[in-house]
């Protein structure tokens, strides 16, 4: 939303100013409304339209870059006369070094805290962002933070302005094909070869092209089947989505995060309360037992079953379930779920990437025990559409156990190709 609010100027090719992206974008409306200049906002459409064609019927296209160029070439052709970037004024101040007493370097500290707080936040979100819109592994939220915190260290010592992870450069990244540091590598290079030899070409480029492209990005970034799956899961996580996104727009990505906190907090120990109770635990074998003998015996046939108790929620799925992705020589994994008394969108969340990357190493995820209360959640957050086979749920663990080695005798008798 921020980022289409951003690029409503551009879009109308109107030229208004404005600290908050909802008063720009207000103000922007009114200036075209008093003129109405229909070539930007037509170029920005017919921009948004072709990325996102070309990204549904020819992905392996670079769909921005081939609208960006058709945009420039028309409207050098055509004379539309829509503003480009060659034509934009600077709008910044010419640079100089701040000279700070040592008697304000105390005044500095909040301020910078703040800064470094919303740079680390905006940079976790960026690559979180595109760990879901990638296929394969996760960022190290503790390398990209010391990294671009000894860059941001560097840079203003030779001139250069700090920065953080963008969600809107990432994610047209990611939609590239990037997937790795070269990436990075290869997008300065060859900003480095534009600035020398290519400045004359790309100040022609109009800047309602770009609005398209960015938007066309924006909407590329949603996926609506998740976030109608996430209203309609719990009132709590549609309640935490809503009030997160409204603040982000209204406020700031700081303050919306920490509403987005201190709400989840109150649906999640709401639930826990809620969940508690009292009850006889039968040991006659049913799925309330321990299995605890039972589950010991099952590594040396490479089968490992876990059992989760408590609330599978935002403040402790996280970590558990990523390490249990990381199991090692095992190929049938069964989560016993009965003993979940609460789990939110996050959790299932979790869960379902855990299951998506067990299951591509080939190691087979068996769950058991599912409560009735939490099937609505883990349908709607495709939990059950992650494992491999419908009937790889289970009312009772033994009925798992028992399918677990039926399922690793196979594959342990399965015939070896023979290598060339």
């Amino acid at each position: 939303m921020i980022i289409a609010l951003q690029q409503v100027p551009s879009a109308l090719g109107v030229d208004v100013h404005a600290t908050h992206v909802v008063v720009l974008a207000a103000d922007a409306g009114r200036a075209w409304l008093e003129a109405p200049a229909w070539a930007p906002l037509g170029m920005t459409v017919g921009v948004v339209l072709l990325v996102l064609a070309l990204a549904r019927w020819r992905p392996r296209w670079p769909g921005a870059l081939v609208a960006v160029v058709a945009a420039a070439v028309a409207n050098s052709v055509f004379g539309w006369g829509v503003s480009s970037i060659g034509h934009v004024p600077s709008r910044l101040p010419a640079p100089s070094l701040p000279v700070v007493p040592p008697g304000e370097l105390g005044h500095l500290i909040l301020p910078a805290l703040a800064v470094a707080a919303l740079a680390a936040l905006e940079s976790l979100l960026s690559a979180t962002v595109a760990d879901a819109m990638s296929v394969g592994g996760r960022h190290d939220s503790n390398r990209e933070l010391i990294g671009q915190g000894l860059a941001n260290l560097g840079a203003p010592l030779l001139g250069g302005i700090p920065a953080t992870a963008a969600i809107a450069r990432t994610a047209v990244n990611v939609r590239s094909g990037a997937s790795s540091r070269l990436a990075a590598l290869i997008h300065s290079g060859v900003l480095f070869l534009l600035v020398l030899v290519g400045a004359k070409w790309v100040g022609q480029i109009p800047l309602a092209a770009l609005a398209g492209v960015l938007i066309a990005t924006a909407i590329q970034m949603v996926k609506v089947s998740s976030v109608l799956a996430l209203l309609r899961s719990t009132h709590g996580d549609a309640a935490v989505l809503a009030v997160t996104a409204v603040a982000t727009v209204a406020v700031d990505l700081v303050t919306a995060v920490l509403i987005g906190l201190v709400v989840a907090g109150f649906f999640a120990i709401r639930q826990t309360a809620r969940s508690a109770s009292f009850d006889e635990v039968p040991l006659d074998g049913d799925d309330h037992g321990d299995h605890g003998d039972e589950e010991r015996s099952l590594v040396d046939e490479h089968i490992v079953a876990y059992r989760i108790d408590g609330p599978l929620f935002f403040a402790v799925a996280h970590d558990f379930l990523l390490e249990l992705a990381d199991v090692t020589d095992v190929r049938v994994v069964v989560l016993r779920l009965s003993r979940v008394t609460t789990i939110d969108a996050t959790g299932a969340h979790v869960l379902a990437d855990t299951i998506t990357r067990l299951e591509r190493r080939h190691i087979s995820v068996l769950l058991s025990g599912v409560q009735p209360a939490h099937e609505k959640v883990l349908r709607q957050l495709g939990v059950y559409d992650r494992l491999a086979h419908e009937r790889h749920l289970f009312a009772t663990t033994p009925d798992a156990i028992a399918h677990a080695r039926l399922h690793a005798s196979r594959v342990d008798h399965a015939p070896v190709e023979e290598s060339a």
